[in-house]
């Protein structure tokens, strides 16, 4: 008997009559999940992949040197995966130096460098609010504020910021009627949302993983916004790997695999909620999450080691300085630098952060990057090619 995937509504859009999908509630029913030996073999090679990636970083000095360069790699490629980058793609090098305030030839535009921001501000908060005593845990609440830093416009447009959508989208097609999916209507939208928050935090026999993998799709048949929810839905799996406690660190994100495996992507979501394949979806997600994991344990490796390398540069330099040192320390969380944000960064003087960033420059730890004589920019550039990897 085929499974029950959910009803349609019928619904009027701009004069077209559509069926609009209302998802049932999770878990899948009727039969319920079958986890069948392959999905049991991918299971345990996401599961092993994120535990060596945590042991990982019990290992590592500091855990935030990576941190920023791995969530600026997602925020590209997220904006990437919707298309909001096609035709100049940003890229790492050009967003880093825009928001250091820096002048780079050809770099990204302020709408890529903001939008980034946004996404990288928007992790940040959930993440401080998922830690803190009285903070919101993975729910409503906390998704609307994630949504509210996301859909801020440099431009001053009013959008809808941190609500539920009060009127019905279509995805895909020129008009309503030739869609590829029309989400459930806006009345149905707060339930939905509310079921999926349950379910998150209800007792289940099922594997962390596969809870997970199952609340992303929930989430991308509801797009409970006008805008921004794929990058709400990939941003749901980085904090809900954190706070059941798969990784210590947001490392791991799935915009990289799913922009590589786009077709593969949108025809297993859309085989979910027309055939209630489950199954396939799970196997999917749980094969991108031990890929993600194996780049990232490799990449975090690749990082760690080239500071550890730098390190040792300045300090076998006749040069070396404090100054040099400190500056190298913050490299990680700032790749691209001035003397002036030097001199804030230091707490020092303009000819201390000089010499510290003239110092790195010729040992060839940082590269100037503006082409100017006044104003210079640097940028930590190995560093960000190796956070950057497997983008494009």
């Amino acid at each position: 008997m085929p499974r029950v995937t959910g009803s349609l509504h019928e619904l009027t859009i701009d004069g077209d009559k559509v069926a609009a999908f209302v998802p049932a509630p999770l878990p899948p029913r009727d039969p319920p999940l079958a986890l069948d030996a392959r999905a049991t073999e991918l299971l345990e090679r996401a599961q092993q992949g994120l535990r060596e990636l945590d042991s990982l970083l019990g290992l590592v000095p500091s855990v935030e040197w990576i941190v920023p360069a791995f969530a600026l790699k997602e925020a590209v490629a997220s904006l990437e995966l919707q298309g909001q980058l096609e035709g100049r793609k940003a890229r790492l090098l050009d967003l880093l130096a825009h928001a250091a305030g820096a002048r780079v030839p050809g770099s990204s535009g302020d709408d890529d460098v903001h939008g980034v921001m946004h996404a990288i501000e928007a992790l940040a908060y959930c993440r401080e609010e998922l830690t803190r005593p009285n903070g919101a845990r993975i729910s409503i609440r906390l998704v609307n504020q994630a949504h509210r830093r996301l859909a801020r416009q440099a431009d001053g447009n009013a959008r809808p910021r941190g609500l539920l959508r009060a009127k019905p989208i279509w995805i895909g097609g020129a008009c309503p009627r030739e869609a590829s999916y029309v989400p459930p209507p806006p009345f149905e939208v707060a339930p939905l949302f509310e079921e999926l928050e349950k379910f998150c935090h209800r007792p289940s026999t099922l594997p962390p993983l596969v809870q997970i993998g199952l609340v992303y799709a929930q989430f991308d048949s509801i797009q409970p916004y006008l805008e921004h929810n794929g990058r709400l839905g990939r941003l749901l799996v980085t904090l809900m790997l954190e706070d059941r406690r798969l990784l210590r660190a947001p490392l791991l994100y799935l915009s990289v695999f799913f922009k590589r495996r786009r077709d593969d992507t949108q025809r297993l979501l859309a085989a979910v909620r027309t055939k209630g394949d489950w199954e396939s979806w799970i196997l999917f997600f749980l094969e991108g999450v031990a890929t993600m994991a194996a780049e990232a344990r490799e990449a975090a490796r690749g990082l760690f080691a080239l500071v550890a390398r730098d390190r040792d540069a300045v300090l076998s330099s006749p040069r070396a300085s404090v100054a040099g040192l400190r500056l190298l320390a913050q490299l990680p969380r700032h790749p691209v630098v001035t003397v002036p944000m030097t001199v804030e960064l230091l707490d020092t003087t303009a000819p201390t952060a000089a010499k510290a960033v003239a110092l790195l420059q010729d040992l060839g730890v940082l590269q100037e990057i503006s082409g100017r004589r006044r104003d210079r920019a640097f940028s930590y550039a190995r560093f960000v090619e190796l956070g950057g990897e497997g983008l494009g």
